[in-house]
């Protein structure tokens, strides 16, 4: 998981302002941007774990 974290963070760390505010994952029936999920896992929260783990099992890193 430590690793999906970093490359999640390299991929935020260039992705332009504008595709920041763009839903990138459904936990729980509630959706999360990419500044929202940046934010849990920056603080590597559970729910931060979650998008990771949904974000991995899609295939988007």
């Amino acid at each position: 998981m430590k690793n999906n974290r970093v490359k999640f963070l390299k991929v935020f760390a260039n992705l332009p302002e504008e595709l920041r505010k763009d839903i990138i994952a459904v936990i729980d029936d509630k959706t999360y941007t990419w500044n929202a999920s940046y934010l849990e896992i920056r603080d590597k929260t559970s729910l931060g774990q979650k998008i990771l783990k949904m974000l991995e099992e899609n295939k988007i890193l």
